[in-house]
């Protein structure tokens, strides 16, 4: 047996439960990693509350991604041995003392960076790199706008962006998470609770608007996004927490030459989710092991706690990552 953060019930953070549950076992191609520590995501609070179930075979309880020491080597794994230190992505389960997930979405941990902290790199770098580069490929020059420039996606989306020369706009709201934004790279700064996006975005770039916007709000966003893009502009959503239901003006994104992508990162078939894997690791990695990159992390809360940190979570004070210890 081990220990895990169970969800006794749908509901608030009170539901998280420190228990004891089966231990896994490594499948065909697959390692199982003792844990060190866990990154929460918004994506755990939705599943807390009963609305984003694992897919069908994962543990129950949450967590995307971990970092730890691989503690068993199924059948069929090629490249990791038993006490590599690794951190991974994963479909859920990592708030537990060990997961089992497939070894093509195990990386090493990036050299300079502790064990501990590497628990803040997976889901956000592997986020950003499909979505900002290989979906909307932004390039040198362009300008993306990153909604929510002060979560663990943002942090990360702005520093990739600034080491491989795009130009950055965030929103957030507060002007206290604004300045880490600025720390970060971004360079157009946009208040929302404060100031219009559209205007502020349009007004700084003299009318081009953002060659590429990631955006983590969906139906409450989406039309202004589409005026705030610029011509053969790109907009991504990936998450919905404004709504999942929005009218727009095709017109307008006809006259944008625009393209608009949805996309999800969880539920992808796992050779589409080891591509992603292996390229993060092979553009990400070197920025982060040269210090142009590195992971921003806010708290780190013991894993029997974690109602704790969805707590900190859900009131958005936090700048970049909240991390779970076993």
């Amino acid at each position: 047996m081990m220990r895990a953060v169970t969800i006794r019930e749908p509901g608030g953070p009170e539901v998280l439960t420190w228990s004891e549950v089966e231990e896994p076992v490594p499948a065909s191609g697959e390692v199982v990693i003792r844990v060190a520590a866990a990154g929460v995501n918004r994506a755990d609070l939705i599943q807390r509350a009963g609305d984003y179930p694992p897919p069908a075979g994962i543990a129950p309880w949450p967590g995307l991604e971990c970092s730890g020491v691989i503690d068993a080597v199924g059948p069929d794994v090629v490249g990791w041995s038993e006490g590599d230190e690794v951190c991974a992505l994963l479909s859920g389960g990592g708030y537990a003392e060990r997961v089992a997930v497939p070894a093509g979405q195990v990386m090493p941990v990036p050299a300079g960076v502790d064990l501990i902290t590497a628990a803040a790199l997976p889901e956000v770098a592997c986020t950003v790199w499909s979505n900002v580069f290989m979906t909307a490929r932004l390039e040198a020059g362009e300008t993306l706008l990153v909604h929510g420039g002060s979560s663990g996606i943002g942090t990360m989306a702005i520093q990739l962006a600034r080491a491989l020369g795009a130009n950055v706009a965030v929103t957030a709201g507060s002007d206290e998470k604004l300045a880490r934004c600025a720390e970060l790279g971004a360079s157009i700064l946009v208040n929302y609770r404060t100031e219009d996006f559209v205007e502020r975005v349009l007004a700084d770039t003299d009318g081009h608007g953002a060659d590429v916007i990631l955006d983590v709000m969906g139906a409450a966003y989406l039309a202004r996004n589409i005026s705030a893009l610029a011509v053969n502009g790109r907009l991504v959503i990936i998450g919905l927490m404004g709504g999942a239901t929005a009218e727009i003006s095709l017109g307008s994104l006809l006259g944008k030459r625009g393209a608009v992508h949805a996309t999800t990162l969880r539920a992808r078939p796992l050779a589409e989710k080891a591509e992603i894997v292996r390229r993060t690791r092979e553009v990400v990695w070197p920025l982060i092991e040269t210090g142009l990159v590195t992971p921003v992390v806010d708290s780190v809360f013991p894993m029997s706690d974690a109602a704790a940190a969805h707590e900190l979570m859900e009131a958005s004070t936090h700048v970049g990552k909240i991390l779970l210890t076993v």
